[in-house]
């Protein structure tokens, strides 16, 4: 179970998730349909993670403050690595690749 290599069709698999700009420095966007939250948090270094919240499902709602917010229960993770800096989810979030290519961020 689990593992990286899978290949997640349907999750934007080979198209553009969003321009580079877009994606504020020390912050991050969450992507509803593509179920993928995609940070920055520091120039030109992006990390991504599955928006689902590793509590109860839920789709984590924002970035703020260096963290992605779960709406449902409160559970925050850092952008920098997707762990948990606040209960009660008690896993990482679950890491996603991402590519830039020119001023595009691709899910690999």
């Amino acid at each position: 179970s689990g593992g990286s290599g899978s290949g997640d069709a349907g999750a934007g698999a080979g198209g553009a998730l969003a321009a580079a700009s877009e994606i504020p420095v020390g912050g991050g966007k969450v992507f509803e349909d593509a179920k993928v939250v995609v940070c920055q948090p520091r120039q030109g270094q992006f990390t991504a993670f599955s928006a689902n919240c590793t509590h109860r499902g839920c789709s984590v709602g924002s970035v703020s403050g260096g963290t992605i917010n779960c709406p449902c229960h409160g559970s925050k993770f850092k952008i920098t690595d997707g762990s948990v800096v606040n209960p009660p989810a008690d896993k990482p979030l679950e890491k996603k690749d991402v590519t830039v290519q020119g001023d595009k961020i691709m899910l690999a």
